[in-house]
């Protein structure tokens, strides 16, 4: 599947086999990781470790993200993390975000970690498998981005955005509300960049060329854009 296909099929997987992924393939993960595009301006580090380097979480691996602390630096990691989230589950693994989960050895650049390993879990069917709001209620219009983007993972399935097509921009702006309100905001960021790159996807699909895709304001005034 391509990637943008992907965004149809894929879960966040929580139940993983013991059989751990070939030795051969974590090089060639690494690579893509090493070699992964990012926001311009950013440049956010990865490093893959086992389960036994992690207090908490659930899958065999983790890919750990690294970067200074900034507003845009955790946009950049969940629209770069989302990116391999995808590529993983495209090559048949099984992935899953993990807010809680912690390194051992901290780091003041540490910022979030995606677990994978092989799974036995299916992925979705299509967009009726998915648990998420409507359409209208994220988005201004009912196109093929604003469905892509519907399907977006978030902390605690939150979808803290709101989109706004306007002429060949895309926008999607903090839309926060309810238990949202109490979860550390810099989780709000990541789901932001999730969901661009959601978008940068669909819009390239489409056979669309992103001329740029740019991080405005910041804190709850904050958006993400992809202009085309």
């Amino acid at each position: 599947m391509t990637l943008y296909e992907t965004i149809f099929a894929r879960r966040s997987v929580r139940q993983y086999d013991e059989a751990l992924p070939d030795a051969a393939a974590l090089p060639e993960i690494q690579g893509y990781l090493d070699n992964v595009g990012q926001l311009p301006g950013q440049s956010a580090r990865f490093e893959i470790v086992g389960r036994d380097r992690l207090k908490g979480g659930f899958a065999p691996y983790a890919i750990l993200a690294y970067a200074a602390e900034s507003e845009a630096a955790c946009v950049n990691i969940g629209y770069t993390l989302q990116g391999i989230d995808l590529w993983l589950q495209s090559q048949g693994l099984g992935s899953v975000w993990c807010g809680m989960a912690t390194p051992l050895e901290k780091s003041p650049e540490y910022r979030i970690l995606l677990g994978f390993g092989q799974t036995s879990v299916p992925p979705r069917k299509g967009e009726d498998d998915f648990k998420r709001k409507d359409v209208s209620e994220i988005s201004n219009e009912d196109n093929a981005v604003a469905r892509a983007a519907r399907l977006a993972p978030s902390a605690v399935n939150l979808q803290p955005w709101l989109l706004t097509f306007s002429d060949r921009q895309v926008e999607a702006k903090v839309n926060v509300r309810g238990i949202g309100r109490v979860l550390p905001g810099r989780l709000w960021l990541f789901d932001m960049g999730i969901v661009l790159k959601h978008i940068e996807l669909t819009l390239t699909h489409e056979g669309k060329v992103v001329k740029e895709l740019a991080i405005n304001g910041s804190g709850k005034s904050l958006s993400v854009s992809a202009r085309y």
